[in-house]
């Protein structure tokens, strides 16, 4: 037997993706459809007001079942926003991380206050409890004191907050999808996720 075959295979790292009922659903997509090509595997859950602005916001049609419509992967899991059996309900779930994109405020305060009423929070909590990635990419404008106290108590209790904010030192071009990206890009960053889908500070262009 040779020394490769002797090698542990390296394991598929799982990743929860919760879509709440925010404006930014191309930014879900965007990241689910790395993560899944990058071999990873991903648990979908939306909220329906969620997956209703998802729907509208992505031209898909009105009955769809699926979050997104052209989306079908070996890899990709979705749940029922009630679903508490899903396996990622509890810490015991060997889940690698998790991001909430776009998360509602209402999501933000929940998750800040311990209300776990949906599959999101829950799984939010979890993340929390377990001391694994949570990130929390906030879709709000302007931020009142509420929406900022919220999020201070989620990154005192280890979550990681990345809002949609826009960016030019790379020099994008007319594309929102480079903005997009920018976005992905920095929530795969904090989920420990390899990518270059932007041109980082200093590096060639």
């Amino acid at each position: 037997m040779s020394n490769s075959e002797n090698q542990p295979q390296a394991k598929r790292r799982e990743f929860v993706i919760g879509v709440s009922g925010a404006s930014g659903s191309i930014i879900a997509e965007r990241l689910v459809r790395f993560l899944l090509e990058s071999g990873n595997a991903v648990h979908l859950v939306a909220s329906k007001t969620g997956k209703l602005v998802t729907h509208d916001e992505m031209n898909i049609p009105a009955g769809t079942r699926t979050l997104f419509a052209d989306m079908e992967h070996e890899n990709l899991t979705e749940w029922g926003e009630k679903n508490f059996y899903a396996p990622f309900a509890s810490g015991t779930a060997p889940i690698d991380g998790m991001a909430i994109v776009p998360c509602a405020m209402t999501t933000v305060a929940s998750v800040a206050h311990g209300i776990s009423d949906n599959l999101i929070k829950r799984a939010a909590e979890v993340m929390l409890k377990e001391g694994r990635p949570l990130v929390i990419c906030p879709r709000e404008a302007p931020l009142n004191q509420i929406h900022l106290q919220n999020m201070l108590t989620l990154t005192k209790a280890g979550a990681t907050i990345v809002p949609p904010v826009l960016t030019f030192y790379q020099h994008p071009g007319d594309s929102v999808i480079e903005q997009v990206d920018y976005v992905v890009s920095r929530i795969l960053d904090h989920l420990g996720v390899d990518n270059e889908l932007f041109h980082r500070w200093g590096s060639e262009r």
